[in-house]
């Protein structure tokens, strides 16, 4: 294959990928009869961080090690296309248990889902703002009449931490700028390495797993802004699920960073560690919200 068509069909690979990869999203199969065996499946449904194969790949050791601990009990990890498609999962009370960001944890508490843990350091939830080396981009002045890309409206690090910042730097973010919402956390940077955006936002996650995986192309891009940090993803569990279990799984969360197994699976996450955390953690998501929507634009 020619050299130079090798960024185009990467381009296109993540831009469309989530779809083809899994032809509408990632799920578990289920009938209303129980199985044969006595064991009961929960679904662990994280939100979309990566598209749906990575995402997979990344959480699927960390199931596999929570599962050999557990007696008459499995989880099975679930990934979903986009943002919508996992809401909606959370508004219908599917999943047993939930990896979403702190503004779907605020919603998953309204349907009956607990916080049980919080996911990762919570200095490491902060948007940040990717450029190309070679843009004009130096000021969020220069962003006016221009696209910034965000993975969703309801992407609270990736999205609605990014657009604060634009309104607190003096920027009318629903008139000075087009917001373009593209599905994915990859597709976001993807469309600055493109030239389609001035700007894409994203969180440090992604932004480190993208340059691991596609180096070269990061080559091209760099970090120029970043946010205040806020707080991390959480862990929920639905209020029916058995208190035993719950208490296993949380204990594992908790005790993971202390082998070297454990570290190892974190490590596959880039999440540094899991640290204990109840519905009241998020009361400080709650009050950011109300201002960011008071000050910027509805949610939802």
């Amino acid at each position: 294959m020619k050299p130079f068509l090798m960024p185009v069909l990467l381009a296109a690979m993540i831009l469309i990928g989530c779809d083809q990869l899994t032809g509408s999203e990632i799920t578990l199969p289920y009938s209303e009869a129980p199985p044969a065996t006595s064991v009961t499946v929960y679904r662990f449904a994280v939100h979309p961080l990566h598209n749906p194969q990575k995402l997979i790949e990344v959480y699927q050791p960390l199931i596999n090690d929570i599962n050999q601990q557990l007696d008459g009990a499995r989880i099975e990890v679930e990934a979903s296309r986009d943002y919508q498609v996992y809401e909606s999962k959370i508004d219908k009370r599917e999943p047993a248990f939930l990896l979403p960001n702190p503004w779907q944890t605020l919603i998953a508490m309204e349907k009956g889902y607990n916080v049980m843990a919080m996911a990762g350091n919570a200095d490491d939830f902060k948007g940040i703002f990717i450029v190309r080396k070679d843009g004009n981009i130096r000021t969020p002045q220069d962003l006016v009449g221009k696209t910034v890309t965000y993975p969703s409206p309801t992407a609270l690090a990736a999205a609605i931490m990014p657009q604060y910042f634009l309104h607190q730097a003096g920027l009318n973010v629903n008139k000075d700028i087009q917001n373009d919402y593209v599905g994915s956390q990859e597709s976001s940077i993807m469309n600055v390495y493109l030239g389609s955006a001035a700007a894409g936002a994203t969180w440090p996650r992604p932004w480190r797993a993208f340059e691991k995986d596609y180096p070269q192309e990061a080559a091209q891009l760099k970090v120029i802004w970043q946010t205040d940090p806020l707080l991390n993803n959480s862990v929920m569990v639905r209020e029916d699920v058995p208190s035993a279990l719950v208490d296993q799984v949380r204990k594992h969360l908790l005790d993971l960073h202390q082998t070297q197994q454990g570290q190892r699976i974190l490590a596959g996450m880039e999440t540094e560690q899991f640290y204990a955390a109840d519905n009241h953690t998020y009361d400080l998501v709650r009050e950011y919200i109300q201002r960011f929507e008071q000050d910027v634009r509805p949610v939802r």
